[in-house]
């Protein structure tokens, strides 16, 4: 029996591949619209180069996206213009209380506050950072790649990369600096790249598989919501998420110490999904849909001019 054809071969691979490699690219750019067209770019250097010939498919397209959000950021720095750094953002946003507090008898709309005081440091795209910077920061710190494989990617040594890094977290070390990045811690990274992957493709078992049994749901849709009883059970909450949520783009967020997600449709901002990780399980999924949120999260992510 024929194998694939390199036209399914290709498909498969943006399946697999793609999820990872937008996040991946928003968090280098700031910019969903530039991160999607970095990785079109790159899967069209894919099919140029041939399927056949590349060993690592998605560690070839990993270092290849990179090296195209590094060209865009080095032309904005050479422009004097700079990829939008949603880094200053005072949001409305859920109080942390609201995703930490515990289930119980207490009801989920309760807990969700307002407090224009909380920062949402969105991005790791910091202005302080040098391109070079920011992409070693962002594979290293943020997707904890080895230094030898970014080396590769950025064209110097391992030891270089690592002195990078070091320079980006003093860069951004002082915590009441506004805009300190939050990478989250490692576990956070792994539960929302599992999230993502399975949810943007449409994978009801992977998507169950990352919820723990017991997980809830909760939708916060602004004036109305306050009374929507929470989805209960891993199975309901994850046929919820993919019954509007299939098919979205997706780009990682930590929120005040809590893995997250930006939920994206047409290159528009439609929900943030806020988890409680206990863990490599999620434990709740808090969805903010209130237009009013939404509306000033995208003021703030709309590319610069």
């Amino acid at each position: 029996m024929d194998g694939p054809s390199s036209e399914d071969q290709v498909v498969q691979a943006w399946n697999r591949h793609r999820p990872y490699l937008v996040d991946l690219a928003f968090r280098m750019l700031g910019d969903i619209g530039a991160a999607e067209d970095a990785v079109q770019d790159a899967f069209g250097r894919l099919i140029r180069e041939g399927l056949s010939e590349i060993e690592d498919e998605r560690g070839w397209l990993i270092v290849v996206t990179s090296r195209l959000c590094l060209d865009q950021i080095r032309s904005a720095r050479s422009r004097r213009e700079r990829p939008h750094d949603s880094a200053d953002i005072e949001a409305v946003a859920p109080h942390p209380a609201a995703v930490l507090a515990s289930r119980g008898s207490v009801d989920p709309a309760d807990q969700v506050t307002l407090d224009d005081s909380i920062r949402l440091a969105l991005l790791v795209v910091l202005q302080r950072l040098t391109p070079a910077e920011r992409v070693v920061f962002v594979l290293h710190d943020v997707f904890q790649m080895p230094f030898d494989e970014i080396a590769v990617t950025v064209g110097r040594s391992a030891q270089a990369c690592r002195q990078l890094a070091t320079r980006a977290r003093h860069k951004t070390a002082d915590a009441s600096a506004p805009g300190r990045p939050d990478v989250g811690a490692a576990e956070h990274r792994r539960v929302t790249e599992k999230f993502i992957a399975a949810c943007a493709t449409g994978d009801l078992a992977g998507l169950t598989a990352v919820l723990a049994p017991d997980a809830w749901g909760y939708v916060d849709l602004g004036a109305g919501s306050a009374h929507r009883p929470p989805t209960v059970g891993s199975a309901r909450v994850a046929r919820n998420l993919l019954r509007y949520w299939a098919g979205a783009t997706f780009a990682s967020l930590p929120v005040n110490g809590q893995p997250a997600v930006l939920a994206f449709t047409g290159r528009r901002l439609d929900g943030l999904l806020v988890f409680t990780v206990d863990g490599e399980l999620i434990t709740s999924v808090l969805v903010i849909g209130d237009p009013r949120k939404l509306g000033f999260l995208r003021s703030q992510l709309a590319p610069a001019e």
